[in-house]
């Protein structure tokens, strides 16, 4: 019997689409990094390399699977795949439920895979050199959503949780 994967992907996204800047969050939310911590908590995580390089060291409690042509590469604490085939192969190990955390490349190829979105909305234009448009959203629904105001310098931001739209027989 083959394990069915629940496939989440975790994105926090500018007004304007960017995600990043020099290998960097533009932004410092710690609301965003708890809910972060929470989706991710025991479940594999697929990754690209630079958002790997881009993580203050390895995240306890979850397995780091990292996407990268190069043949060469490897990180101490994390599994290596060359496809995304191959990572969630390998994240199955741990769990039925993944997590992909990015890069702006690894989203692209993964959308068509999500079973649901995790989007953080950040209400703030921000000056970054990685961009995410999102996909055409007409086969999700919006689960839930929660808003937060701007407050102590921090822009207002909101979680919101789409599903992927079940497709009856």
């Amino acid at each position: 019997m083959t394990i069915q994967p629940e496939i989440m992907l975790i994105l926090a996204r500018a007004r304007n689409g960017v995600i990043g800047h020099q290998n960097k969050m533009p932004w410092h939310i710690p609301a965003d990094l708890r809910h972060f911590k929470r989706l991710t908590i025991n479940h594999p995580m697929i990754m690209g390399r630079q958002t790997f390089e881009s993580l203050p060291g390895l995240l306890p409690d979850r397995p780091h699977i990292v996407l990268t042509h190069n043949m060469n590469w490897q990180a101490e604490g994390c599994e290596v795949a060359h496809n995304l085939d191959q990572a969630i192969e390998i994240a199955l190990r741990y769990s039925s439920r993944i997590a992909i955390i990015g890069g702006a490349q690894i989203f692209k190829q993964s959308w068509s895979l999500a079973d649901y979105i995790e989007l953080t909305e950040i209400e703030k234009d921000y000056t970054g050199d990685t961009y995410v448009d999102l996909p055409d959203m007409s086969g999700f629904s919006l689960e839930s959503q929660q808003d937060y105001d701007a407050e102590s310098g921090q822009p207002a931001f909101c979680f919101k949780r789409f599903m992927k739209r079940k497709i009856m027989p």
